[in-house]
């Protein structure tokens, strides 16, 4: 069979196919297992013919790809385009076949040590696509072809209580370098992952990733934080910021970080501390439009260098407009 590979999710925004950094690792489970069974592979040629052509969207805000391809056969998958969407087990399993994105550096692996998470936040699918946390994979599993860079993207490895401590400790043995590119809950940071945690080789400038969506999560972000490094860990914290509906909430809490950046490096004390501001979006309305005051929040907080400089009322996003004016 002749095989075609469609990446939705990044269709609109490369000009070249497999330029990413974060491949779709249904595609790459997908061109594994086909190539396992003799067929060939490659993403879509809009001139040629495929007997069958798979088309992968994670985010259900992405544009569509209305291209019409020549297809004995079209499967369309992906929380994007489906909530209930699921790979096959026998395909699930499979180790992901990185040569499709020739830009994945071969020391770099993708995956998940767990599926699903207890929260229940608004803006997150993974509770009702998953459901409650469960184990999934085993760090070797990740690692294959002597990869030892392991980008996680569990939802809440935290939460797996006896499993993540067994992850943890299995990966500070191995020497594995990891990153938990969807953050880690500061809530359920105990005495014992905190020592962990302080011993990871992490990825990303040595920076560990840490959720911070409400503003009582504030203070569970500062005792993570003041826990590992009580343990010897000199890195730098990132912190995911979920912008809502109340703009004084969201500025309360990301200056919150922002001042306390602002000291450490006047004090040259401290870890550093960066945050993200990730604008709401609505995962049953895909189409809801984002306040533009989200828009500028997170062009401040998300390009460093203003982050670093500047308050965001000192901010300019657009000529003419210092974003000041939001509180007169």
């Amino acid at each position: 069979m002749k095989i075609g590979l469609v990446d939705v999710d990044g269709h609109a925004k490369k000009k070249k196919w497999g330029a990413t950094i974060y491949p779709n690792i249904a595609l790459c489970k997908i061109a594994r297992w086909h190539k396992e069974h003799g067929d060939t592979v490659e993403w879509v040629n809009g001139f040629e013919h495929y007997d069958r052509i798979y088309m992968s969207k994670v985010f259900n805000f992405s544009p569509d790809d209305l291209t019409m391809y020549d297809a004995d056969e079209i499967i369309r998958g992906g929380t994007g385009y489906n909530i209930e969407s699921r790979l096959p087990d026998e395909i699930d399993r499979t180790q992901p076949d990185y040569s499709i994105y020739p830009s994945i550096p071969s020391d770099t692996a993708y995956g998940f040590l767990t599926r699903g998470c207890p929260n229940k936040c608004p803006w997150c699918v993974v509770p009702r696509k998953e459901g409650k946390i469960v184990p999934y994979m085993d760090c070797d599993e990740i690692a294959i072809e002597g990869r030892t860079k392991l980008v996680l993207m569990d939802n809440n490895i935290l939460a797996a209580g006896d499993y993540a401590k067994a992850q943890l400790r299995k990966i500070i043995d191995r020497g594995y370098r990891v990153d938990f590119n969807q953050a880690l809950d500061a809530r359920l940071v105990t005495d014992e992952y905190a020592q962990l945690l302080a011993k990871v080789k992490w990825l990303d400038g040595n920076r560990i990733r840490f959720g911070c969506d409400t503003h009582a999560q504030i203070a569970q972000c500062e005792r993570a934080m003041e826990m590992i490094i009580s343990y010897g860990f000199h890195g730098e914290f990132f912190l995911y910021t979920m912008l809502n509906d109340n703009m004084q909430e969201c500025y309360d809490r990301i200056c919150h970080w922002w001042r306390r950046l602002q000291d450490a490096r006047k004090n040259k004390t401290g870890n550093g501390v960066y945050a993200y501001a990730q604008p709401y979006r609505d995962p049953d309305n895909p189409h809801r439009p984002i306040p533009q005051w989200q828009k500028d929040m997170a062009g401040w907080v998300n390009k460093k260098a203003h982050f670093v400089a500047h308050s965001f009322e000192e901010f300019m996003p657009r000529k003419g407009f210092r974003c000041a004016e939001y509180f007169k």
